[in-house]
């Protein structure tokens, strides 16, 4: 029998509250010499932030890249775009948005 396959999640990320700059553990940090791949907790203590100096207490968890944009108590609600991530919802938008113009085209073809 095969086994069950495991889901890859991706590494959280956190971001800067001083300044927005977001730490990606698949990219690492140039500044300081962090590899990619080095998780936010493994970090040293005494770790800044590169663009502004924050210390790591000032960073707080946004989540994986590959998670649905929007809070967590607020997944449940809507239509079903709320469990859709960020690429997904900007096609979703401008696909309908291209989807309307087309349409607008084309009442020039009616006479």
């Amino acid at each position: 029998m095969s086994e069950p396959a495991t889901e890859v999640k991706s590494p959280d990320r956190y971001e800067c509250n001083a300044c927005g700059y977001v730490y990606e553990p698949s990219k690492g940090s140039s500044t300081g010499n962090i590899p990619p791949g080095t998780e936010f907790e493994d970090l040293p203590t005494r770790w800044r932030c590169p663009v502004c100096g924050a210390p790591r207490s000032q960073f707080r968890n946004i989540g994986s890249s590959s998670s649905p944009s929007g809070f967590e108590e607020n997944l449940g609600f809507g239509l079903g775009v709320n469990t859709l991530t960020s690429q997904q919802k900007s096609l979703l938008i401008f696909g309908g948005l291209a989807l309307a113009f087309l349409f607008f085209i084309s009442l020039y073809g009616l006479r």
